[in-house]
């Protein structure tokens, strides 16, 4: 579509919107189920689910939903789990990471791994599948990784300073991830792992 002279890709300009406009109604808190794993989980994974199948008519397939080089994903999400784990170990114990966590962190074990991995879910579909493989698309590889990171580091304002600071980094690093694989699985599990065990830390359970 051109308008005055500039031509617009129509789907590229309505996942840009929509990846704009999803965050921000997670960020009113707006509600859908009252429970807000499962809010985001039908903001960042039902809604882009959506728009692939029913809108562009395309396999999510294309958008990073498989297992894709399982043999490399596996062994990015091994490096990642312990490397991660140490930093974790320390870091979730200082007093910013403790008072944030704590007062977030869910009653039961159970819950923080289930309702960590519905909402991880969700996160890491919208920015590592769809986001990721439609800008890579139309930008390359290379751009795309770190433009995805972008919305994804906003979304941390309010975390402690120093996650929402690496994550810039941490977003563009799962974003390399799901590229070499083909799959948003290895960066969902990876962060799954992260969060839970930031919570377990931070709230004295291990």
């Amino acid at each position: 579509m051109t308008i005055g002279g500039v031509t617009f890709d129509l789907k590229l300009t309505f996942i840009i919107v929509l990846t704009t406009i999803v965050p921000l109604l997670d960020r009113y808190n707006h509600e859908i189920t009252g429970v807000k794993a499962y809010d985001r989980f039908i903001f960042y994974f039902v809604i882009p689910m959506a728009a692939i199948m029913l809108l562009f008519r395309e396999s999510p397939v294309e958008y990073g939903f498989r297992l894709g080089n399982w043999h490399e994903g596996l062994l990015w999400t091994a490096v990642a789990v312990v490397g991660m784990g140490v930093i974790l170990w320390f870091l979730a114990r200082t007093p910013e990471m403790q008072s944030y966590y704590e007062k977030r962190s869910y009653a039961q074990v159970g819950q923080i791994l289930w309702l960590n991995g519905v909402e991880m879910l969700g996160w890491e579909f919208i920015w590592r599948g769809f986001l990721l493989f439609a800008f890579a698309r139309a930008f390359g590889p290379g751009p795309a990784i770190f433009l995805q990171a972008v919305p994804f580091a906003f979304m941390h304002l309010g975390k402690p300073e120093l996650e929402t600071l690496s994550t810039i980094f941490g977003g563009a690093a799962f974003g390399f991830v799901a590229w070499r694989t083909g799959s948003f699985v290895y960066p969902f599990a990876i962060h799954w792992f992260m969060v839970t065990l930031t919570m377990l830390i931070a709230s004295g359970r291990i």
